[in-house]
């Protein structure tokens, strides 16, 4: 095979799969002349920038290409080019003429994972004179949208698994130093979320989040089981779990990569939800193995941040639970006790996340005295109604959380829209016979921000919190960053607000 050496300034991807059709990522100082070439191109004539070394018949083939297609070259658009030179194909992936943010970078490093799946051989993506950095996070790009889940699909034993996914040029440091682990902290995610209830529950999660932060330096795990969790008062999460064989359990991962007082981000974990008493209807209610996607984005942030070294001290909190309709499942009407000694009757037993999290938000709380607490949930169905699933709901009780956390959402294109959180959602959660009610008596109430209303209640105002409703967005994303429909929506916007995080003050 013979190679071409491309100056420093050319940056080179080169893209395949390992055996367990993961994308991974190296750098490299030479380029291959054979298999796929994927060439980002604003115009025909950055194809000499983008490899210096391209052979007059590669170009000659590509050019015909872009003549003949009529390309237009707008973001994100494609042509293919068979036979070009020595390559097997040529592939133009149009970024447009407009300036590249890291956004559109993942997006272009995603669809050049998208456009050459399957393909044997090195497939290798030039970037020649783009911004610098410019291949760590398209190669961030393509291990997001190079994941696949396919742990339970039989194997085809004579397939050819191509290799891993090689940077040309200079481009390793930022890799290595930060995206190399958001992009497995986002595959953690993404995993947790994919797996079936009958193999992620809350025993299982625990063990699964033990293995993945094994022997990483600064992080410590607690456990909480239902012994403990009885002796602390935790009423709530307790409650949900009742009607499962498979009982709850409260994980904590800390870490302590400075000594600056900790961020708490809190996850609802429901492994699986039927609803309990107040069953759900049967249509898609297999997609209730994905209402721990907030756990998983939680555990999955402090993984990417924890594995990078990261200057900050962050807690993960995941509170599991499985809320099924066993003979000890909790009723509507039931009156339950959560960590901060108020009582909750529970008018709704499908507004369990609510619960799960009141216990873990004030754990974090007294257990860490917090600057912030950041819960994510896949919440309500009002969420759904109101946003789709092109945005997370944020509600925050201060202004300067809420900037930092809108701020991080645009640098990572996981979009967020603020909704008010006032007073008057405050009161609507009382009940008649215990402190709060864990929805609404009444009709037309705006479920998302009850939801976030009743998870603030378990905080004190003098702690900055924000509440993610992220209900809708754990399956059916469609993009080239989520090939297989599951997002882990949160890592990377969580991972982005730590890193950056100020202090604000509470009410």
């Amino acid at each position: 095979m013979k190679l071409i050496a491309l100056p420093l300034a050319a940056l080179t991807l080169i893209v395949a799969v390992d055996a367990d059709a993961q994308r991974m990522v190296e750098f490299a100082a030479t380029a291959p002349t054979t298999g796929t070439l994927v060439l980002p191109l604003s115009s025909a004539a950055d194809i000499a920038a983008r490899v210096p070394g391209l052979d007059a018949a590669a170009r000659d083939a590509v050019a015909r290409a872009l003549t003949a297609q009529e390309f237009d070259f707008d973001q994100g658009s494609t042509v293919t080019v068979p036979a070009a030179g020595g390559y097997r194909s040529i592939v133009v992936v149009g970024i447009g003429s407009d300036a590249l943010a890291a956004t559109d970078l993942h997006q272009l490093g995603a669809v050049a994972a998208r456009e050459t799946k399957g393909m044997t051989g090195p497939v290798a993506i030039a970037a020649g004179g783009l911004p610098e950095g410019a291949a760590a996070e398209m190669a961030l790009g393509a291990r997001l949208g190079g994941y696949s889940f396919d742990t339970y699909k039989a194997k085809d034993a004579d397939a050819t698994a191509p290799g891993a996914i090689t940077v040309i040029g200079a481009g390793g440091a930022n890799w290595d130093r930060r995206n190399a682990a958001l992009a497995d902290g986002v595959a953690l995610a993404r995993d947790l979320i994919s797996e079936p209830a009958n193999i992620i529950y809350p025993e299982s999660f625990v063990e699964r989040t033990r293995k993945a932060f094994a022997n990483t330096r600064g992080v410590t795990i607690e456990v909480l089981d239902e012994a403990q969790m009885e002796r602390m008062g935790m009423g709530a999460i307790l409650s949900v779990g009742k009607g499962s064989a498979r009982p709850p359990r409260m994980l904590v991962v800390h870490y302590r990569g400075s000594s600056a007082q900790p961020i708490v981000l809190a996850g609802k974990g429901i492994t699986f939800d039927t609803g309990g008493i107040s069953i759900k209807p049967a249509s898609g209610l297999w997609r209730m193995k994905g209402d721990m996607a907030g756990a998983a984005a939680v555990v999955g942030t402090v993984h990417a941040l924890a594995k990078s070294g990261a200057q900050t001290n962050v807690v993960a909190i995941a509170a599991l639970a499985e809320n099924m309709p066993g003979d000890a499942a909790t009723r509507p009407g039931d009156i339950v006790r959560a960590m901060n000694g108020k009582t909750i009757e529970v008018l709704n037993t499908d507004a369990e996340g609510r619960m799960v999290l009141a216990d873990a938000v004030a754990y974090g709380e007294r257990q860490f005295k917090p600057a912030a607490i950041v819960d994510i949930a896949t919440l309500t169905g009002a969420k759904v109604t109101a946003l789709g699933t092109d945005h997370a709901a944020l509600f925050a009780r201060n202004d300067g959380l809420a900037d930092q956390l809108e701020v991080a959402a645009d640098a990572t294109g996981e979009k967020v829209w603020r909704l008010p959180l006032t007073d008057a959602y405050s009161a609507s959660i009382k009940s008649q016979f215990a402190d709060y009610a864990n929805v609404s008596d009444g009709g037309g109430a705006p479920g998302a921000a009850y939801g976030a209303a009743f998870i603030g209640a378990f905080v004190t105002p003098a702690t900055p919190f924000a509440h993610l409703d992220i209900a809708g967005m754990q399956f059916g994303i469609s993009g080239p960053l989520t090939p297989t429909g599951v997002d882990a929506f949160g890592v990377r916007l969580l991972e982005q607000f730590v890193r950056n995080f100020q202090p604000v003050a509470g009410e």
